[in-house]
């Protein structure tokens, strides 16, 4: 009788978040096996909701608002036509919804997940002939998103330890990208300079390495799809942000 084949075990779960940050090839090739991806989703839910109990206690989410139409010189303007009392709603009312998407952290992680994921399973399936499937593109994502939790822990401890809790930006909680050291820089400017962000870039990087895996395509191939759509993500984000500052 022939000896049964023998078939290696996959990585556990928890070996797999660990593995994202030490060795991303054994995850990514581990997605190939199993498209699962429930204990980097908990992981955000609960760095998200250590961040935003951070911001609560430390900064409070009316400063937050504060800041946000400061920012913003045509906001401000609209806000000075307003009669005290109305201002004081608006801004109550800003706060509050500020607050309830911050602590759901998870509605939006789940929305920005799977359009990417959409977007790459079609651009490297139809774009490059691959045949990956949307759940290992989604699966991917969910493990390549984990640096960005890892500032956003970064900044709770800090706000934690009361540091930077007067001049702090919840859309730049840490000064992790370049746009955070240039606070007098044209909107648009600042907007694509945080994109060179030091946690940003590192998911970008096991973004390629995990699409480039599961699509079967060299990290060259993957590199151009990912950094190709970062670099438009970017132009817009900046173009959009000139034009509404």
């Amino acid at each position: 009788m022939q000896d049964a084949a023998i078939v290696p075990e996959g990585l556990s779960q928890a070996e797999r978040l660990v593995d994202t940050f030490v060795a991303p090839t054994k995850t990514f090739t581990d997605v190939l096996r199993s498209t699962s991806w429930w204990l980097p989703f908990v992981f955000m839910i609960l760095v998200g909701i250590l961040f935003s109990t951070a911001i609560d206690k430390k900064v409070g989410f009316d400063q937050v608002t504060q800041h946000e139409i400061e920012k913003n010189p045509k906001t401000v303007e609209q806000m000075q036509s307003l009669s005290p009392q109305d201002r004081a709603a608006r801004m109550a009312m800003s706060a509050k919804i500020t607050k309830i998407i911050t602590y759901a952290y998870a509605i939006p992680i789940l929305i920005v997940a799977s359009l990417v994921s959409l977007v790459l399973w079609a651009s490297f399936n139809f774009g490059l002939g691959a045949r990956t499937t949307f759940g290992q593109m989604f699966a991917v994502w969910m493990y390549a998103a984990l640096p960005k939790s890892v500032m956003a822990i970064l900044a709770a401890v800090l706000l934690f330890a009361n540091v930077n809790t007067e001049n702090f930006d919840i859309r730049n909680p840490a000064g992790t990208n370049l746009a955070y050291y240039m606070p007098d820089a044209s909107a648009g400017l600042k907007a694509a300079l945080s994109f060179f962000d030091l946690f940003g870039l590192w998911s970008l990087a096991l973004l390629v390495i995990g699409t480039s895996i599961v699509a079967r395509k060299s990290k060259t191939q993957a590199a151009v799809v990912v950094v190709g759509w970062w670099l438009l993500i970017l132009l817009v984000s900046a173009g959009f942000a000139a034009a509404t500052s």
